[in-house]
């Protein structure tokens, strides 16, 4: 092809007209070819400027020789491989030298390695390339995962006005607002000079949204806020607006009263037959059930849970009286099924549920000796590995799983033939079980 003997050419310096250095490295090229795939080398080469002249373009250490390789390789053979080492520099390089297909191919890769890990990395370095198509999705996983994000380094070492556009997004997802107030003062407290960014950042939380105790006793006591005047009145100003929304006092339309538009939906996992097939989602308007997409492979007795935009699907009775550890999640920003990894004991008629952003398995049937008596485990989502924890004292099948206030609560269900009668509480501090009380039936 013409692509190929251009490269040969390349490759044995014949007919090359310019010489591309970059780390200390040089690449002969041919212009025509550079102008070709690259609005830059084009905008470069025909505008009569003295770079237009120039033998030799120095890109010194602004581009890493390697990159420039890649990008190069793209331009004589129309090819390039795209991987997780390379991806966020040939978005990056792509964007700088105008090889357009290279930053969009490289942003759809990025795009489908999205995860609750990187997208506050990503959100940045899309925003800064103005790359929409990875800054959309990165963006609404911040917010969608924004109580998880706001416990990392990441978050910690964002630029002020990214905090800001975060917690003043109305879509943003908190179910209490003091997780976003203590994310503010986090976040100032990493460095001194922030300091004089907290009152900016105070107003954007709805202060007036906290329970009164906390409001009063936690947030006016800071010393942080109180010692700037500004964060005096903002939290003065919140505590009057608390004082009347709890007197009934008229409608209060200050902004820090405003609740926040939580986008949250809910899904049902189901089907027409005894077998579990599809992800059905219900309009919070009209409240009608719609099909959203279908489950990989019919299952029966698995059990379902969400984890800030993921939905993961344990489990499942086979054949024969079998069990499956198969785990299946589906990604709601990009509407996709991927497999995480295997629990480490097959298992159905089981339960699931989040806690402090990790998915508990508790009980269930397995293939080997019916009820499991000994042992839920914990995948923990960042490693997606599975870790085996404090086992039930009984056995439990068909049981209500819950997490709450860094508790994990297991009620109902069968112990053998019969009805558990006890709520047990599971603390991951101790990693132990405890008998709460007894349930309120024989």
């Amino acid at each position: 092809s013409l692509l190929t003997q251009l490269n040969l050419l390349r490759q044995r310096k014949v007919f090359t007209d310019v010489l591309l250095k970059a780390g200390g490295r040089s690449f002969p090229c041919h212009r025509a070819v550079l102008a070709s795939c690259s609005r830059y080398f084009e905008a470069m080469f025909s505008g009569g400027l003295r770079e237009s002249r120039d033998a030799e373009v120095d890109f010194h250490d602004s581009l890493h020789p390697e990159v420039l390789e890649l990008l190069l390789d793209y331009a004589y053979s129309a090819r390039v491989i795209i991987n997780e080492e390379n991806a966020e520099s040939l978005l990056e390089a792509g964007d700088m030298l105008q090889f357009h297909d290279i930053r969009d191919a490289a942003a759809e890769f990025l795009e489908k390695n999205l995860h609750q890990s990187n997208c506050l990395g990503m959100m940045l370095l899309s925003d800064a390339h103005q790359c929409r198509r990875l800054y959309e999705p990165a963006w609404r996983m911040c917010l969608a995962d924004f109580a998880a994000l706001v416990k990392t380094e990441d978050f910690l070492r964002l630029p002020g006005d990214k905090v800001q556009e975060l917690i003043l997004s109305e879509e943003l997802e908190v179910e209490d607002e003091s997780l976003v107030y203590e994310a503010v003062i986090d976040w100032v407290k990493a460095d001194t000079e922030r300091r004089r960014e907290l009152p900016r950042l105070l107003r954007c939380v709805r202060l007036a949204l906290l329970p009164e105790a906390y409001l009063l006793k936690t947030v006016a006591s800071e010393e942080l806020v109180m010692c700037h005047k500004l964060g005096r009145e903002i939290v003065e100003d919140a505590v009057r607006c608390k004082t009347r929304i709890l007197q009934n006092d008229g409608i209060v339309t200050g902004f820090c009263a405003r609740p926040r538009k939580v986008s949250q939906a809910l899904l049902l996992l189901g089907g027409q037959t005894f077998m579990c097939d599809k992800v059905y989602v219900i309009d919070n308007k009209t409240k009608e059930i719609t099909p959203k997409t279908d489950i990989p492979s019919p299952r029966k007795e698995c059990s379902a849970c969400a984890i800030g935009c993921q939905v993961y699907v344990t489990g499942v009775e086979g054949s024969e009286n079998g069990a499956s550890k198969d785990v299946w999640v589906y990604d709601t920003l990009h509407e996709e099924w991927s497999k995480a990894a295997p629990m480490l004991v097959a298992r159905f008629g089981h339960g699931s549920a989040e806690l402090d952003h990790m998915l508990f398995v508790v009980g269930g049937h397995t293939s080997l000796a019916g009820s499991f008596p000994a042992s839920p485990s914990v995948s923990l989502k960042q490693t997606n590995k599975w870790t085996l924890v404090a086992p039930l004292r009984e056995g439990v099948i068909n049981a209500a799983v819950v997490g709450a206030k860094n508790r994990l609560y297991v009620v109902g269900g069968y112990c053998g033939a019969q009805r558990c009668k006890t709520l047990d509480c599971y603390d991951p501090a101790s990693d132990s079980w405890d008998s709460v009380t007894s349930v309120p039936y024989s």
